[in-house]
């Protein structure tokens, strides 16, 4: 064992002396609260991977690995964890979900109880193509939808008995077609992922927002069969200079068919006005605002910092990235040799994150 995820341990270990509360929204619809204390609940997390890799690429054969990037992930001072379920691992069949899979969720979410972390569940992820079932993409509309409501009443089942589950999110950054012949997947790549897909191939007539908000409630009905109680989102993509909500997922006709809006946000240098933007479009429509997703990716951290330190007028959460190692690792892996340019935005990124948490998880 490793002195420093010993000394993370240890101190991540007082997180969990007090049984997880259920997160709910709050009364006024403007943030969070903890159940049934009414104590005021302010997300701040981070979106989980390893070296790259999605969870179930190391979760059978490394679950120390995720055991000790789960204690670390506490000592950074966060409070959920988002996780990215993959479609193809939860399901044998369009009708049968895997069981093996169903029991390794089961023991993330005692791991998080246990450590005293939350989780958002954000499923039906087809990030790596080639892991699809082919049976999946050859489905037409109706057909993946099942699927996909098996899906979910699948992971409600297993989840619905725990307060570590802090929200199910219903798929990452989902598109809307603008026509016919559309494609299930962006074909643009990631880190050799792709992070888009669609919910339909057509939309044979229908009005955009109008499928969305079908799709959204359709999935969320296969969730409330059930779990009644856990919140419902999905992760948008902002609004963008020049084309608007492209993909079909507007705020405000979205905001009355979830729990929460989810937003993913990454300030660009080039565009300064353009997250400020999209942000302002989520506020308004009676619902708590969460920064899914946010890094500084296209900007300085100092111009991160700046944004989100605006953004607490509108948003009451967010949620960083994560990739196994802490500022202290990347310091070690620089003092080794074994560091490349991007271990020096993680570390800087990773540094802010544990600076702000006090500054933006209190009231403005």
């Amino acid at each position: 064992m490793k002195l420093g995820w010993l000394i993370v341990t240890l101190l991540s270990a007082g997180v969990a002396d007090a049984a997880l509360e259920r997160v709910a929204v709050s009364a006024d619809g403007k943030g969070f609260v903890q159940q049934p204390s009414g104590h005021a609940f302010q997300p701040w997390g981070v979106n989980y991977g390893n070296s790259g890799r999605l969870i179930e690429d190391f979760w059978d054969k490394e679950w120390d690995t995720v055991v000790q990037d789960f204690h670390k992930i506490a000592g950074l001072d966060a409070n959920v964890v988002r996780v990215h379920l993959q479609f193809g691992k939860f399901m044998q069949a369009s009708d049968k979900s895997n069981a093996a899979a169903l029991a390794k969720l089961g023991r993330l979410v005692a791991l998080a109880e246990e450590i005293g972390l939350y989780l958002d569940l954000t499923g039906l992820a087809c990030y790596r193509t080639a892991d699809v079932p082919p049976w999946y993409d050859a489905m037409d509309e109706k057909a993946r939808w099942a699927a996909q409501g098996v899906f979910w009443r699948a992971i409600a089942e297993t989840c619905k008995g725990s307060n570590a589950i802090f929200c199910y999110d219903l798929m990452n950054e989902p598109m809307v077609p603008s026509g016919p012949d559309g494609k299930w997947y962006s074909g643009k790549t990631l880190g050799g992922l792709d992070f888009l897909q669609s919910i339909s191939r057509d939309l044979a007539g229908r009005q955009r927002t109008d499928l969305a908000c079908t799709w959204i409630d359709t999935l969320s009905a296969a969730i409330r069969e059930k779990d009644k109680q856990h919140m419902i989102t999905v992760g948008m993509l902002p609004w963008v200079k020049g084309w608007g909500h492209l993909f079909g997922f507007v705020p405000k006709d979205v905001a009355p068919h979830v729990d929460f809006l989810s937003i993913h946000l990454y300030p660009d240098t080039k565009k300064p006005d353009e997250v400020r933007k999209a942000l302002s479009e989520c506020a308004g429509h009676g619902k708590p605002v969460l920064i899914e997703e946010t890094f500084p990716m296209s900007c300085p951290i100092q111009e991160l910092e700046v944004f989100l330190r605006e953004s607490r007028a509108m948003a009451c959460g967010w949620v960083w990235h994560y990739d196994g190692f802490t500022p202290e690792d990347y310091a070690q892996r620089a003092k080794a040799g074994k560091s490349g340019p991007a271990d020096f935005v993680w570390q800087a990124a990773l540094q802010s994150f544990v600076r702000l948490k006090p500054e933006m998880t209190t009231s403005p």
